[in-house]
């Protein structure tokens, strides 16, 4: 028998391994964009924040706009990825938009805060209804669009639990920057979007990853009934 008759007569019964998940690090890392993304992405509201206290509000419009603009440029002639830049122009452009109409520096951040509200108001409401919006998002982000955790009661609670967690402390966030914006407090309002910004967020997605991957390791799928 020839090698190739050797090799052809046996029959391959070992499944292909599935590929593992990221680790934590690597998975909080592509989401916030590693430490470049986190600091490019608060550049331009520290821009805003201190051309404002420094000058006028339109020098810092302006200012901040053109940072954002700058870093998105600079990615793109590196050939990086600028999702996180061109989220961040995007949301700094439309803030100064409203900001440079109203001639009131607060309205910069007026953008972020309904933002906030609709999506902390959006995690609750999928909570409630068993379409933990959390749950979702691992399915695209992690999971490769796969949702077995549809079928696991304990996976579907811990994102239900989850989704509330992160829709609790999303509205308590926006709540502090809202009543800073009511009040009139500009300078404050610019330091809590920063403070308030990827700190909490960090820590959520931290939490999320480990308590998944905890539960996932501690427990098998069990079909839902009538699932």
């Amino acid at each position: 028998m020839t090698t190739g008759q050797h090799r052809a007569a046996q029959p391959e019964t070992d499944p292909p391994e599935e590929e593992p998940l990221p680790t934590i690090a690597e998975q909080m890392a592509d989401q916030l964009g590693g430490w470049r993304g986190l600091v490019e992405s608060s550049i331009p509201v520290v821009v805003f924040v201190l051309a404002n206290i420094i000058g006028e509000l339109r020098p810092a419009v302006i200012a901040s706009v053109s940072v954002a603009l700058l870093i998105a440029g600079l990615r793109l002639a590196q050939r990086r990825p600028i999702r996180h830049a061109i989220n961040g122009l995007f949301g700094v452009g439309v803030g100064a938009a409203i900001a440079w109409r109203t001639g009131d520096e607060r309205d910069f951040y007026l953008p972020g805060i309904l933002y906030g509200i609709g999506y902390g108001v959006a995690l609750l409401i999928s909570a409630a209804i068993r379409q933990p919006l959390v749950g979702w998002i691992w399915s695209v982000l992690v999971a490769k669009g796969r949702s077995e955790w549809r079928t696991d009661p304990k996976l579907v609670r811990t994102f239900t639990q989850l989704t509330v967690l992160w829709g609790v402390v999303w509205l308590a966030k926006v709540g502090v920057q809202a009543g800073l914006y009511l009040a009139h407090q500009d300078t404050a309002l610019g330091v809590a979007r920063l403070a308030l910004g990827y700190p909490p967020y960090a820590l959520l997605l931290l939490i999320t990853v480990w308590t998944v991957r905890r539960v996932t390791r501690e427990s098998s799928p069990t079909p839902l009934p009538g699932a």
